[in-house]
Order: structure tokens, then sequence, then C-alpha cells
């Protein structure tokens, strides 16, 4: 089975995480019933997420921060790892998750340079790339600069297949691709095993 990491179409043939969380999009309308509300269903799941921050989108940039933090400490508690969403946000957080120890940290849909990219790993944070790094000179370099110990695929909300995005990342990397499957299937247990 090929490890899709982040996916918004889920099959059956694909090791994806269960995550619960509240997207940076959805942040304004969150509150304390909402935390709240993760922490009584954490469990059940493999991380927190997506969460994070966009500082493209409309969503107040402080009430971002607090609710990404508050899901931040929910995870730190019940032992989980994040998966996390960061647009023009690098910075921001990189120095709210010092704050807190999480059993993982997974970037999806990274599509920023090489140094945010080498920051992240020398974290041991992981990088996941999709179909958007592919239309990215830059987001390719980062790819190529990721430590396979850290590499992950994903199709996000994409009608990619897995298989397609496998494909590219092979030619792109210079794997051959069922050694590059193994890798992530071996990244997927290091994480949920």
């Amino acid at each position: 089975m090929k490890v899709n990491i982040h996916t918004h179409h889920p099959k059956n043939d694909e090791l994806t995480l269960s995550t619960i969380g509240i997207h940076p999009y959805d942040s304004e309308g969150a509150g304390t019933d909402s935390i709240f509300a993760i922490e009584r269903a954490v469990a059940g799941h493999d991380a927190v997420g997506e969460i994070g921050l966009d500082f493209v989108c409309s969503a107040d940039k402080a009430h971002q921060s607090l609710i990404f933090q508050a899901q931040l400490e929910v995870a730190q508690k019940a032992g989980k790892g994040v998966v996390l969403h960061c647009v023009k946000a690098f910075e921001k957080v990189m120095d709210i998750l010092k704050n807190y120890s999480l059993k993982f940290v997974i970037f999806h849909g990274f599509i920023g340079s090489v140094e945010q990219a080498k920051r992240a790993t020398d974290r041991g944070y992981f990088l996941s790339f999709g179909e958007r790094t592919f239309r990215s000179p830059k987001s390719i370099e980062a790819m190529k600069a990721t430590p396979t110990e850290l590499l992950f695929l994903e199709t996000d909300d994409s009608a990619v297949s897995i298989d397609q995005i496998y494909s590219q990342a092979s030619d792109i990397l210079g794997i051959p691709q069922i050694i590059l499957e193994d890798i992530t299937n071996e990244n997927f247990k290091k994480i949920c095993g």
C-alpha cells in the first residue's frame, strides 16, 4: 500500500492519517467549545490536523495563532503529532512550534524554499509534497534537499492520483518508485507504528 499522508479523498488501498483539527480558514468561528470537542475526540485519531497559520486568508492572524496554539497544546497532552497548514507564515509557525514537544510534525503541501526545508528537517519535522510541488522549481529543490527519512507524499485535495505523485517524485529524486514507496512506508511506521 502506498502512503498518501494527507488527502481529502481517502482510498482503502492507501495509508493515510486520521486527523481532527480546526483549519486556519475556520479559526474565526472557533473558540473554547471547539477546542474541547477536539480534546474529547483526539484519542480516536492519529494526529491533530490540518492546523496552522495562513497569512493569506482573511481570518484574523492573532486569532489563528491562538487557535493554533490551543490545538498544539491538545496534541502535546494527548501524545499526538500534527499535520500543518502553513501559508506565508513559516517564521511564525517555527517560532510557535519550538514551545511544544510533539510526537511528530508534518508540514503538508510544503512549497517553501530549500532553506526553510532545511530548518524544518533540522528539527526532525517531516515535509510532505504534492501536485503543487511540481509546478515550482523552488519546491522541487526543497524536495530534493529533504532527507528521505523525513519525506512524505500526498494528494491533498487534488484529483491527481497518489501513483502519479510517486512517479513524478521518483523521477525528480532519482529513486526507483518501489524504493520511494518503501521509504514512505517506513516513515509512516515511525509515526504510527
